[in-house]
Parts: C-alpha cells; sequence; structure tokens
C-alpha cells in the first residue's frame, strides 16, 4: 500500500486505527532491525520499537508529507536509539569503552545473533565506533540507503556523512586486520 493511502486512512477517523495497523504491519521488521542493529539487544529493541511507534501515533497529524513516510520514521527511530544510548550511559555511569563492553557481552550470549565468527567480529568492530558513526555505517552499509535519505533522516550534509561514513570504514578495516 501506498504510504498516502495509509495516510489518508490514518487521517480518516473512521479508519485510523486499520490504517496505524497497517503502517505498523508495513514498517515494523525495518524499524526493529535498524533499532537493533544500534541496541544490540532484542528486548531493548522490541521496547524501543513500540515506543517508536507510539510516537509515531502520536505525531502522525504534524507529518506535512515534505519527505518520504519511511524517512519520517527512520528519523523518529534514529533520534530514539540515539537518546536511548546516552540515557544508558548516563543511568549507569558509563564511559564509552564499557558500554562497548556491555553491548559486545549481549552479542555473545543473545540467542537472537547468528552468524559466523566473521560477522560476529564485523558486529563486535561495530560496536568500538562511536554512536554517530555506527548509526551512519549501518545505514549505508546495512540499509543501502544513499546519503541523501541518510541526510534527510539524520539533518546532516552529503559531506558530514561522508566523513563518518569513511572515518568508521578506516576503523573497521583497521580492527578487522589487527
Amino acid at each position: 500500500m501506498e504510504d498516502k493511502d495509509l495516510l489518508d486512512k490514518i487521517r480518516n477517523p473512521e479508519t485510523r486505527n486499520y490504517g496505524f495497523n497497517l503502517l505498523v504491519r508495513a514498517y515494523q521488521q525495518r524499524v526493529y532491525w535498524h533499532v537493533r542493529k544500534m541496541v544490540i539487544d532484542h528486548d531493548d529493541s522490541d521496547d524501543l520499537t513500540q515506543e517508536i511507534f507510539i510516537k509515531v501515533h502520536k505525531y502522525i497529524e504534524n507529518f506535512r508529507e515534505d519527505s518520504q513516510l519511511y524517512t519520517w520514521i527512520y528519523r523518529i527511530a534514529t533520534n530514539e536509539c540515539l537518546s536511548f544510548l546516552q540515557k544508558k550511559k548516563r543511568r549507569f555511569f558509563l564511559p564509552i569503552g564499557d558500554n562497548e563492553v556491555e553491548l559486545s557481552s549481549k552479542l555473545d550470549s543473545s540467542p537472537h545473533v547468528s552468524g559466523d565468527e566473521i560477522q560476529l567480529k564485523l558486529q563486535k568492530a561495530l560496536l568500538k565506533l562511536p554512536d554517530k558513526q555506527r548509526l551512519v555505517f549501518n545505514m549505508k552499509y546495512f540499509d543501502d540507503m544513499t546519503y541523501e535519505e541518510i541526510s534527510e533522516i539524520t539533518n546532516t550534509t552529503v559531506g558530514a556523512l561522508k566523513a563518518s561514513y569513511h572515518h568508521a570504514v578506516k576503523k573497521i578495516e583497521d580492527l578487522l586486520t589487527a
């Protein structure tokens, strides 16, 4: 179903709930995996995905359609991920390195993480990146998004995103070859 059709259903009081359920079905899995790549833990990702869709439901009337619905939802998801990670660091007074250690241990012990040794090594290398670099890398490498799409979601210039991606790739290469 096209975004316009979803929005028409959501904006009609008689079909609002049905339209929103269709929206959740259309975007839930992509949002979950976007969140999961950032926060690693399945339960945190599930909770955060629910919170994101609660925000989408609350603010959908404010969506101006000057971007794609997908972009708007991803922007909310991205901001929620970064806020969650910041709160987690503050709540547990974790220095950046300790947060990486905690997330890395979740990677090792999670029954929801599958993959060979190389994939696990890549995921652990990603955890060593600053949150925003990891976000840009995930969106470009795993989600195959263009710099323009990422720019719209993160409200960051294309040049800055290219630099972040380049630095992230270089760090990952260094970590994987060390």
